[in-house]
């Protein structure tokens, strides 16, 4: 193999979670925040010089890195080794970080919410911060609605073992699922939760989806009330933790966390929902390929393989090869950033028992790389989500050289680079199509992302926002979870399935994420905006370049509408920017059904 399928973490701390080089630098996280909590308490806003405000962002940006580099290197080794106890435990001594560094930060929030407009005002046009204006203003928003520093530092402080506890307890319950399997060779194996749920969504062969998809359910379901109580309690405190600050509105922290306004996402889903019928239509005539009259659940991203075609392949090499190659074609720059990531062993690739499920990508600000995480098995799939995770480390790697407070882009404009990234390579592998029936499989691969971004994105916006309601008036059983999963499903499916998931809600890492609620919408705001972006691209050719790293440079420096007005000269609030994103994927589907008539009949 030409490119390593094992990431490179002894070049950021050596030694693993044993590394004395991560001990060393968060014994000296400890010392920057107490300097830095002490340059907060002196500061006095209305009569010390700008000089003053400086430093104490200078200080922040130091220790803003350093969480950032030790976090995701502590996050990388419990990643790819879920068994690593010391992993766990220096996780855990790293968090106990966090209440002292929130503490500065709220004094230093509440300071800036008491400077009154006129001086605010003042402050924002001197050279030295101009450029951080919008951030500072948020964070000056954000002030305003503050408890006390001593009840900010209690709820900090009790985050630890509410709201991170819980996340990281269901963590540690995914761990122990096992997924039996009979392999080639007739031998029972237990697959991890990552490996069964790749095997389960795209292996060539009905029956095992079919059999691993009951496996499945069986396995979520035999621990129910386990993440019953998970949800409950980690929703719970966050509940707990707006009411004390006078928010009963569960989605004003998201949508100010995205920088969206709820109309933007009103309008994103009205339109979404006025088109769904041909993608229904779609999965249908899918499933009449599969020799079924309806969509199975575990069919949906399934390969389509007609005739005597096979499905194609890519091993990493070739996959590291294709991405370069037509990167090239829309940005030099993004393909010589990819070229690097696998010259460098930035990606951890390999499908091994031991890692947990899914993919992401991880900043390190204080080396300026990051590192990829993925389980990658030779499919069309896994190309386009090595392309995402590419997506995402350029994004950050174009904004490396600004303040730390300019590179906080929320995750509805995070997707946006990645899914740029990832189009770029279902149309590369489109274009390369040999055959009518390899054309039928690529269209479909293409689509998988556009029924993830309409339909199950969507089931789990519905469901969250059902969750909600319910747990705000108190504890919600398991059985009434799975009875809303279901139903979200139905209605964003407009039941056009023939079977469910209904303890998807288990299954889904992102219900449980600690950091942010709602890790639903912004993908498929980023799917849209991502499309909007690369049919302009198309259009300006050689010339987009420059136009779409400025749009990256400025993803947080101003809301997620300004940054359309700027960029691409439209209005998120109105359908027509959602409806000609759509539109390109109703023409793949139109292609697609005319393709596979002959057929069906």
């Amino acid at each position: 193999m030409k490119y390593a399928i094992n990431w490179d973490l002894d070049s950021i701390f050596p030694g693993g979670s044993n590394s004395q080089e991560l001990q060393n630098r968060m014994v000296e996280l400890d010392n920057q925040i107490k300097e830095y909590h002490d340059k907060v308490i002196d500061w006095k806003p209305e009569s010390d010089s700008v000089d003053k405000f400086v430093e104490i962002l200078d200080l922040q940006e130091v220790i803003s890195k350093g969480f950032s580099q030790c976090g995701s290197f502590i996050g990388a080794l419990l990643s790819s080794d879920i068994n690593d106890d010391k992993a766990k435990l220096v996780y855990g001594d790293f968090s106990k970080k966090y209440p002292a560094v929130q503490l500065a930060q709220t004094i230093f929030s509440k300071k800036l919410s008491e400077i009154d407009d006129e001086k605010w005002t003042e402050l924002m046009l001197t050279p030295e911060l101009k450029d951080l204006s919008f951030r500072l203003s948020e964070i000056r928003r954000d002030g305003n609605e503050l408890l006390s520093e001593a009840e900010e530092n209690i709820i900090s402080t009790l985050n630890l073992d509410g709201l991170n506890a819980w996340s990281s307890h269901y963590d540690t319950i995914v761990a122990s699922i096992e997924i039996p399997y009979i392999d080639e060779e007739g031998k029972e194996v237990s697959l991890s939760a990552g490996q069964a749920f790749n095997k389960m969504m795209g292996d060539a062969d009905a029956s095992v989806r079919a059999d691993l998809f009951e496996k499945w359910e069986k396995a979520w379901s035999d621990k129910v009330d386990v993440f019953a109580d998970t949800l409950n309690h980690l929703d719970g405190f966050r509940l707990s933790t707006q009411k004390l600050h006078g928010v009963d509105d569960y989605l004003k922290q998201p949508l100010e966390y995205n920088r969206l306004k709820e109309e933007t996402v009103d309008a994103m889903w009205s339109t979404i929902q006025a088109n769904k019928q041909p993608i229904v239509d779609y999965l249908t005539r899918k499933a009449q390929l599969f020799g079924k009259d309806k969509m199975e659940w575990q069919d949906q991203d399934a390969p389509i393989v007609l005739g005597d075609m096979e499905e194609r392949t890519y091993t990493f090499d070739q996959a590291a090869e294709f991405i370069v190659e037509n990167f090239e074609k829309f940005s030099p720059k993004m393909s010589k950033f990819a070229q690097e990531a696998f010259d460098k062993s930035w990606i951890e690739a390999e499908d091994r028992p031991g890692k947990r499920p899914g993919g992401y990508c991880t900043g390190l600000p204080e080396t300026q790389e990051s590192r990829i995480f993925m389980t990658y098995s030779n499919s069309v799939n896994e190309v386009a989500t090595l392309a995402h995770e590419l997506g995402h480390a350029f994004h950050s790697s174009v904004m490396w050289d600004m303040p730390s407070l300019n590179q906080d882009y929320a995750m509805n404009v995070a997707e946006t680079a990645s899914t740029f990234a990832e189009l770029i390579v279902a149309d590369a592998t489109l274009k390369s199509a040999k055959t009518k029936e390899e054309k039928i499989n690529l269209l479909d691969v293409k689509m998988q992302n556009a029924i993830a971004m309409f339909m199950n994105i969507h089931a789990r916006y519905i469901f969250e926002n059902a969750f909600y309601q319910a747990r705000q008036k108190g504890l919600v059983s398991a059985d009434e979870i799975t009875s809303m999963m279901v139903e979200a499903q139905k209605e964003a499916y407009l039941d056009g399935l023939a079977s469910y998931h209904p303890h998807f809600w288990a299954a889904k890492l992102h219900f449980f994420i600690d950091d942010v609620p709602f890790y639903n919408f912004p993908y498929t705001f980023g799917y849209l905006f991502s499309m909007g972006i690369y049919a302009y691209a198309n259009k300006k050719g050689s010339n987009f370049e420059d136009e779409y790293i400025a749009l990256l440079r400025d993803t947080a420096s101003m809301t997620s509408e300004e940054l359309a007005e700027k960029h691409l000269q439209v209005d998120l609030t109105k359908p027509d920017f959602w409806q000609a994103g759509i539109d390109m994927v109703l023409a793949d589907i139109n292609e697609f059904m005319e393709l596979t008539e002959e057929y069906v009949k």
